[in-house]
């Protein structure tokens, strides 16, 4: 989970649209399926199975950084409402205490939270 800079609510239509797009993009570029992903106006939610050789935190680099020049390009009112699109910050939790399905149906239902 990661938020945009100053947890400000950019994350809707169109915006939210590409940036679905570009995660399932640079996942799948990484052989990293996703298994559930959910966006919020002001967070991101994604429940994905990552290569412990290749590491966690170079996927949330890759979403990030690609997620970040591409969505500054194409909006201009992201270069005008922030200095940067994300935060330096994110979580990240394994599935070792829940099952699977419980964190997958908790990630699809955020919305509705």
């Amino acid at each position: 989970m990661w938020c945009p800079k100053y947890r400000r609510p950019v994350l809707v239509g169109d915006i939210d649209t590409r940036l679905k797009e570009i995660i399932w993009q640079v996942c799948a570029s990484k052989d990293a399926p996703i298994l559930a992903l959910e966006t919020m106006p002001e967070r991101v939610h994604l429940l994905v199975v990552c290569d412990p050789k290749y590491g966690i935190h170079r996927l949330v680099k890759a979403i990030k950084g690609r997620s970040s020049r591409l969505l500054r390009q194409e909006f201009g009112t992201l270069r005008s409402r922030l200095p940067t699109l994300w935060t330096s910050s994110y979580f990240v939790a394994t599935v070792g205490g829940s099952t699977l399905e419980d964190v997958k149906h908790h990630v699809q239902n955020q919305r509705n939270v």
